[in-house]
């Protein structure tokens, strides 16, 4: 039961921070899986990406219904996101976990300062 709950726990706060921000849950998803040891970097992001895929239908569909979506903007993003993620799934199976864990850090670090001190 304690997993469940552990599970239910995760995919609730994922799914509350990426509705309300936008963000993929795996900001929540991948560094919660690792750092309590239930899943290791790769099948942690391998996971959070499973997941995204019906929380975004479902923030995306309220989003939309309030009239808040570029569809113009987002198909151009999405061709170019596909190329970027067949790519960047490709970078990350070849490092080790350990890197693939820092580099995760170090980016979700940078990304939060720059959105903290903009203007």
């Amino acid at each position: 039961m304690g997993t469940f709950v552990f599970l239910a726990a995760v995919g609730m706060l994922g799914g509350v921070v990426s509705g309300t921000f936008g963000v993929g849950g795996g900001v929540v998803f991948i560094p919660l899986l690792v750092l309590f040891r239930y899943l290791g970097p790769h099948q942690a992001i391998a996971t959070s990406l499973a997941v995204i895929v019906p929380t975004t239908i479902v923030a995306l569909s309220r989003h939309s219904l309030a009239g808040m979506t570029d569809w113009k903007t987002a198909g151009i993003l999405a061709v170019f996101a596909i190329v970027g993620a067949w790519i960047g799934a490709g970078i990350s199976l070849e490092l080790s976990g350990v890197l693939l864990r820092r580099l995760f850090a170090v980016c979700l670090l940078i990304l939060s300062f720059r959105m903290f001190f903009a203007q």
